[in-house]
């Protein structure tokens, strides 16, 4: 049928050319089997047909399923992407969501963690073991990099530079950048390749820096159920997720004076206007402070 071989296309365009993260490439196919779904519902056998109104009736209709306005918004840039990449593959004429606008949204502020909760947090691994040897590895790194969860886990030997004190990420869309590893945590890293790692990885030959008990490469969920155990232990009661060490190292660095442009590289954003959201949560920290130190606030 058209539609799915319009849709395969696309996929193999954004998993080849564009090099995007097999999670991306998930999320994209989940997306665009639910909307063919709709579409073959109308009884349309090509995305030639697709027009603007029925755009909006499909965000109408997850609107009414109860989605969120971040999903609706998340789905809108998933078809949009499809059918720019058809539009400019002359596999069509017209791009039907040229003239949607995106679902508004309200922008949450992240949670992040203060000092004295990320030095409960990192007191918590057991040094004298191979796995507390490697979470501590990685809760520095972390920290001290901002990088995503992904990014992490997909981290190889070649990529670490720790007596220049630095590590090369692999970001989204295969892109990399450099960033700065402080004292502590290029410390907690060569203790770990020195006394832990080894022991975890077993028979196992492999490149990737972290690896489970079994000696196999950590997986993202994986590293969440390590993590969500930690935060337990350390009575962290707040909103806690794997992106609360990216935005603590984010919003810790701004408080104490790092430009934007700079955190916006080290966090390998594309967009300066996704690194502000940290400014917002500095200024509403800085209102807290004000309100409850100033003699006449």
């Amino acid at each position: 049928m058209e539609l799915d071989h319009d849709v395969r296309e696309f996929i193999h365009f954004i998993k080849v050319e564009k090099g995007l993260s097999a999670n991306t490439v998930d999320s994209y196919t989940r997306d665009l089997t639910q909307y063919m779904r709709a579409l073959k519902e109308k009884q349309l056998v090509s995305l030639k047909e697709v027009n603007p109104m029925m755009i909006q009736e499909y965000l109408y209709s997850l609107k009414k399923s109860g989605k969120s306005a971040a999903t609706r918004a998340r789905v809108l840039t998933t078809l949009r992407s499809l059918h720019q990449f058809l539009y400019r593959e002359n596999w069509t004429t017209t791009d039907p969501t040229a003239l949607i606008e995106s679902p508004k949204q309200e922008k949450k502020l992240p949670d992040y963690l203060t000092i004295e909760e990320v030095d409960r947090l990192f007191h918590l691994p057991d040094l004298s073991t191979a796995l507390g040897l490697r979470n501590k590895a990685m809760l520095e790194i972390l920290y001290a990099s901002g990088m995503r969860v992904t990014e992490l886990v997909t981290l190889e030997e070649d990529q670490l530079h720790l007596t220049m004190g630095f590590i090369r990420v692999i970001g989204k869309g295969n892109k990399e950048r450099i960033v700065p590893l402080g004292k502590q945590a290029v410390t907690a890293m060569s203790a770990y390749l020195e006394s832990g790692r080894q022991q975890l990885l077993k028979k196992n030959k492999h490149t990737y820096l972290f690896v489970n008990h079994y000696g196999k490469p950590l997986t993202r969920q994986g590293f969440w159920k390590i993590l969500k155990q930690l935060a337990r232990e350390a009575q962290i009661s707040k909103s806690f997720s794997p992106h609360t060490l990216r935005h603590s190292f984010a919003t810790h660095l701004l408080e104490n004076g790092a430009d934007l442009r700079s955190v916006q590289e080290m966090l390998g954003h594309a967009d300066i206007s996704t690194t502000q959201i940290y400014t917002h949560v500095t200024k509403t920290r800085m209102k807290d402070v004000y309100s409850k130190y100033h003699p006449r606030a």
